[in-house]
């Protein structure tokens, strides 16, 4: 057994301390009087606005500094410790997590990874005192083929760059003190024709630039989504971040970053869904009793509870492996974001359900839903789309077979990455690669448990000997793969395989949080039944079966939810306290 070695560690998770000072800042989500409770959300999001008071409140919880490295003066460490703060916030109003949050921290985490000292540097002062950066990579015409971006940064005739061309739908644009920039600096073409630009807003020219109207949006429509057209606006000597024209593999390196991030704190919006339609189903009369008493409405609880934890658990087990295992992390973000996205739409969808024919009221707990059903839709395409995500992992599928699957031994993870809490090598930005050379030490974590037997619960051995036998038959039919399949225009079976991959390592992370649970068996997280209801949920949500989650496993997942409901306790696997 070869282990991958975290030289070095150091404490990790963000403290208890600052997510608590957090929740309590945010104070009771149902308090009428509370100017960031639930009704000042709904107000807000009715008037397609950013709510005030809470940028205010998060600004005074200094919440910019999460986005800067410590190195750099700030409080950022990892993915998971970002993970867990921002989680606090989509709670509350996922508009506020990625209008006031996330957008700057896609934009700098570009900087982090490729930027110079001198920018690097002057970005992290920005954030400290409050600044905001917007990160503009998209345009309609492309989406997220990168490679075809037409905004230009072409020298002019004093040999400064200048920019021509647009980009549309980019958060917080008009309000940004900087932005990161994704444009084309060559005319050959090639992965080597765009660049990334750190760019002063107020030191562009005016008279270069021309503002464009939000765009309109079904969701998150207090986000301020704007767009900028140029027309040979000059920018500073040394805007270009990192090497000129490897715009592409600085974007895809912090990808690995992002692409676990953003679902891992869209979690929180599924703990409020859940929770809203927990309460609902609580409160609405129906057949004699409430909703919550029909036998039906407490499997579709119960199956969206599993769905969380099964999230939780693939992204926590991907955000620590990228301090364990960064040169695979770009397999596991992309796995990520294939995968949860669309699991948390489906979970929303199905709660919506439980409202029945009052979902489309505007009383009681269905405005609320209405908002988070709307707001969940952009964490699927938003920044990275499944087929881009699929594009990512097909073509590193035939090496993994070769050199993972198809060996007698190989890498593992260590076993901090499966113990939450617990500390991590520092992060290197530099070590994240953009393929990960065949090697998938998360899958090879799983054949050896598997091989070597739990010995502990009879139902766990029988799926890790499943998942193991799943990842055999992915093996073979991933080296029958023709050059010509692993393309764009590679067929839909191929495309599929990717599918089960991200499957395949989902389940892993499950069953390695259940091998290096603690050992004091206490907690939700030491009985068995959370995993069997989560690797019985992948299935469903993979098309292996379509049967509801068995009576037994739905009992024990409700009755748990009910405990978490009435204590005020969130439904991840970090059970913190908190007044939504």
């Amino acid at each position: 057994m070869t282990l991958v070695d975290p030289a070095g560690t150091t404490p990790h998770v963000a403290s208890a301390d600052s997510i608590d000072r957090l929740e309590a800042l945010f104070g009771d989500a149902g308090a009428a009087d509370n100017p960031v409770g639930r009704d000042a959300v709904l107000a807000a999001d009715a008037q397609g606005s950013m709510l005030s008071a809470g940028e205010d409140l998060l600004d005074a919880f200094q919440l910019n500094a999460h986005f800067v490295p410590q190195a750099l003066g700030g409080r950022f460490t990892g993915p998971e410790e970002l993970i867990e703060v921002m989680r606090a916030v989509y709670r509350r109003d996922p508009c506020l997590g990625l209008g006031y949050g996330m957008g700057s921290f896609m934009a700098a985490v570009n900087v982090w990874t490729s930027g110079n000292t001198e920018q690097r540097t002057w970005l992290a002062d920005h954030l400290l005192a409050g600044g905001r950066v917007a990160c503009g990579y998209h345009e309609l015409a492309h989406g997220n083929d990168f490679a075809r971006a037409e905004l230009t940064a072409l020298p002019g005739p004093d040999g400064r760059l200048r920019v021509n061309g647009r980009k549309e739908v980019v958060a917080n644009l008009d309000r940004a003190g900087a932005m990161v920039l994704f444009a084309r600096t060559d005319t050959t073409s090639g992965s080597r024709s765009h660049s990334q630009l750190l760019l002063e807003s107020d030191q562009l020219s005016p008279s270069t630039i021309t503002r464009l109207p939000r765009f309109g949006t079904v969701g998150m429509r207090g986000v301020p989504l704007g767009g900028i057209e140029f027309t040979d606006c000059p920018v500073p000597t040394g805007a270009v971040v990192g090497t000129p024209g490897h715009g592409l593999e600085t974007a895809q390196r912090s990808f690995q970053l992002t692409r676990i991030a953003l679902p891992g704190m869209t979690v929180g919006l599924l703990d409020t869904a859940l929770r809203t339609a927990l309460r609902g189903a609580l409160g609405r009369r129906l057949y004699g009793g409430t909703v919550a008493d029909l036998f039906l409405s407490r499997t579709v609880l119960a199956e969206a509870f599993a769905d969380l934890l099964l999230a939780d658990a693939f992204i926590t087990v991907a955000a620590r492996a990228a301090h364990t295992a960064p040169a695979q992390s770009s397999v596991y973000a992309s796995a990520v974001k294939l995968l949860v996205p669309a699991l948390l739409m489906a979970a929303v969808h199905r709660l919506s359900e439980l409202l029945g024919s009052q979902f489309y009221l505007r009383s009681g707990e269905q405005p609320l839903f209405q908002k988070l059903q709307r707001d969940v839709l952009p964490s699927a395409f938003g920044h990275a789309s499944r087929v881009s995500c699929q594009s990512a992992l097909l073509p590193q599928l035939p090496l993994t077979a070769r050199r993972t699957w198809n060996v007698d031994d190989g890498p593992v993870l260590p076993a901090t990455t499966f113990r939450p809490g617990q500390p991590l090598p520092p992060l290197d930005f530099g070590a994240l690669a953009i393929t990960a050379g065949g090697r998938d030490p998360l899958s090879r974590s799983l054949l050896q448990s598997a091989d070597q037997g739990t010995g502990e619960d009879a139902a766990i051995a029988a799926q890790a000997s499943e998942c193991a036998a799943e990842v055999r038959a992915l093996s073979d039919a991933a080296r029958s793969l023709r050059p010509d399949q692993l393309g764009p225009s590679a067929p839909p079976h191929a495309f599929d395989l990717t599918t089960r991959w991200a499957a395949v390592l989902a389940a892993a992370a499950c069953l390695g949080l259940w091998r290096e649970r603690p050992s004091d068996g206490r907690g939700a997280g030491a009985d068995p039944t959370w995993v069997l209801a989560a690797l019985h949920r992948l299935g469903a949500h993979t098309g292996r079966h379509h049967d509801p989650l068995p009576e037994a496993l739905s009992g024990f997942l409700y009755t748990e939810l009910l405990r978490r409901h009435d204590t005020g306790l969130t439904f991840d696997h970090a059970c913190r306290p908190t007044g939504a």
